[in-house]
């Protein structure tokens, strides 16, 4: 079997780390098998912000949602309640952006919200 050297490949494969590894503290921007550990880490904890930085943002929208329905004298169960029953689809981003750029329409959204849940009781 011939002998393969694997010269560019490797040195591919261990700059592209190392350029990823740019920046890093001590070793882990200098050594190989160090940067290479560290960078997988940093990695791994990317995915997870990823996923994580959609929940936080969800969970901003429904506090700065709920802050808006207690300044209109209803909680915010029911105001996601009561604006299901009327046939309104906003999205929490979108509630929530109402809610702090625009209070009289998300005073409407509340009244409709209102009417829509007495409606259904009655």
């Amino acid at each position: 079997m011939p002998r393969v050297k694997r010269s560019t490949k490797r040195n591919d494969r261990r700059k592209k780390i190392l350029d990823r590894a740019s920046g890093y503290f001590l070793t882990k921007s200098k050594l190989y098998q160090a940067a290479q550990e560290a960078v997988e880490r940093g990695l791994k904890f990317g995915y997870r912000g990823r996923r994580e930085k959609k929940r936080q943002f969800r969970s901003l929208w429904i506090v700065r949602i709920a802050a808006a329905c207690k300044l209109n004298g209803t909680s915010y169960s029911q105001f996601i309640n009561g604006l299901k029953k009327a046939g309104v689809e906003l999205d929490r981003k979108i509630l929530a952006d109402i809610a702090v750029h625009d209070a009289d329409g998300f005073t409407r959204l509340v009244e409709q919200a209102k009417t829509a849940l007495t409606a259904k009781a009655a």
